[in-house]
């Protein structure tokens, strides 16, 4: 191999309790798609911190073109043609699409492309080119997080990179925005750019990377060539045992509805662009509805006004268990059976510096929380403690901060802990966003068996792999309106193309 573009040798980072990384090495070529590969709390994320200068490693060594380097912040690899997307976004809410680009951009290139320039000037031609479809105008603040997705690749993109860094970077797009990324990425190959790709989706991997480093509790257990490897190779390769089936129970009609939206419509708060228009459905007693549709379309919307973060709607608009619910705001709703997993993991599902004891408490029924104006910490701490042992949460106690797990582990905390409420309705947004296959199995299985008890779901995703395997109904979102929700078995690539451009009836869902 040629002088690798980056090579990090004996790489080791230990917090308290935890050691990350344990002499890790990793050579990436110029030009190389390199797959980083292991299941949550392997150690992916920290590594590519310290290759990217936002954390510093206990001991080891960092070449760059085979000279060793000191980073000391991502400004000084930024300097060297580096660029990284995070996989929770780093972002300035306040600040326009636009702004956010420029400040990620090594000074003398934010000085060259904006001199005497509107944003939209030097902007628009890159998000026409990678397909990204962002406002340059919009803050950041009023977007989705799939648009948040695209706003961070956009960042990383216009800085010309020499070696760009992609942690978990299609979690939350589209396949039509997955396959222009994916051209994208070996158009720059191409070029000579590295690329440093982590991602949980073996399939991704195998179609787009030519080597993979696989990581294993903080240690490289193997370099392969991802495609001359079959899907269930890897994942043993990388959980170090076989990925548990998720059973599935057979097919019994759908109860009694729990939930009914009727003609619910609402204007895109400030600084959105979509609405919604005319929603209607019925989810039932025992079945998962999922909804589809490329993000910004009008999902996070949807969801919040289901669980009641938005209440600018007529009382009956949404129903639930035949109870008119559109004015109750989510404490309200959670006592009625309805609770809800967002897509914002950090700053809206938990609180980064609070312990997953404290992030209990957010949802935990007051009742149980609390006694004679107290609250009873230890119900917490074992509260927590449940979830982390049925959800396989990797967490060094139940009081570790929420910031210091890695995203799939949040991701499983988050999940275990509505569904730890026992919900007769749950809402989902992306509910394997950034997990690995076997936590992805893992949750699959819960919300089966939520659904077997006789509980009801509404998952929201973009990966239609996930929806076509869990799903009962599926409908599609687009420009705010939503399809018929039909049966599995009668859903089709080509319908599903076809409406998330928003062309089907208008028979009511």
């Amino acid at each position: 191999m040629a002088v690798p573009r980056l090579e990090l040798r004996g790489i080791t980072k230990r917090y308290p309790g935890i050691l990350a990384n344990d002499e890790v090495s990793l050579a990436i070529a110029p030009g190389e798609i390199h797959a980083v590969l292991g299941e949550n709390g392997a150690g992916k994320s920290t590594l590519m911190k310290i290759a990217y200068g936002a954390l510093a490693p206990d001991a080891g060594r960092i070449l760059w073109d085979g000279r060793p380097v000191a980073l000391r912040a991502p400004d000084d690899a930024r300097a060297l043609g580096m660029g990284m997307v995070f996989q929770h976004f780093m972002l300035f809410d306040t600040l326009t699409v636009a702004q956010n680009v420029l400040l990620g951009l090594p000074a003398a290139l934010a000085r060259e492309v904006s001199r005497g320039r509107p944003a939209g000037a030097w902007l628009a031609p890159l998000i026409e080119r990678y397909r990204l479809d962002l406002d340059p105008d919009a803050y950041v603040g009023d977007l989705s997080m799939g648009e948040h997705q695209r706003v961070e690749l956009l960042r990383a993109l216009a800085a010309r990179p020499r070696l760009l860094i992609l942690d978990e970077p299609t979690s939350v797009l589209s396949p039509e925005a997955r396959t222009a990324l994916f051209s994208t990425l070996r158009h720059l190959a191409a070029e000579g750019c590295s690329v440093a790709y982590i991602s949980h989706k073996l399939a991704e991997i195998r179609e787009l990377c030519e080597r993979c480093t696989v990581l294993r509790a903080g240690c490289s257990v193997a370099v392969v060539d991802p495609r001359e490897m079959a899907q269930d190779e890897l994942a043993t390769l990388m959980l170090g045992t076989a990925v548990d089936e998720v059973r599935s129970t057979s097919p019994r009609p759908a109860g009694d509805p729990v939930l009914s939206v009727r003609n619910l419509s609402m204007s895109a708060p400030a600084g959105q662009r979509v609405g919604l228009h005319g929603i209607s459905f019925e989810l039932r007693a025992g079945e998962i509805l999922g909804v589809a549709g490329v993000s910004g379309n009008g999902q996070s919307l949807l969801l919040s006004a289901l669980s009641g973060e938005e209440v600018r709607m007529p009382h009956d608009a949404v129903r639930l268990m035949g109870q008119p619910i559109g004015q109750l705001r989510p404490a309200a709703r959670r006592e009625l059976g309805l609770r809800a997993i967002p897509e914002e993991r950090l700053g809206r599902g938990c609180v980064p510096e609070m312990g997953l004891d404290e992030n209990m408490l957010l949802t935990m029924a007051p009742g149980q929380a609390a006694s004679g104006g107290w609250i009873r910490r230890r119900g917490l701490a074992e509260a927590a403690a449940r979830v982390i042992a049925r959800h396989g949460v990797r967490a060094v106690s139940p009081r570790a901060p929420a910031r210091s797990l890695s995203g799939g582990n949040l991701q499983k905390f988050m999940v275990g802990r509505e569904l730890d409420g026992a919900p007769r309705v749950l809402l989902a947004a992306q509910p394997t966003w950034g997990v690995d296959i076997g936590a992805a199995a893992r949750i699959h299985q819960a919300l089966i068996d939520l659904r077997a008890a006789g509980g009801a779901a509404v998952i929201v995703s973009e990966d239609l792999d996930e929806l076509l395997g869990l799903c009962d109904r599926l409908a599609v979102m687009a420009g705010g309106r939503l399809s018929p929700a039909v049966a599995r078995a009668e859903v089709t690539a080509d319908m599903l193309g076809r409406w998330m451009e928003g062309r089907w009836g208008h028979d009511p869902a």
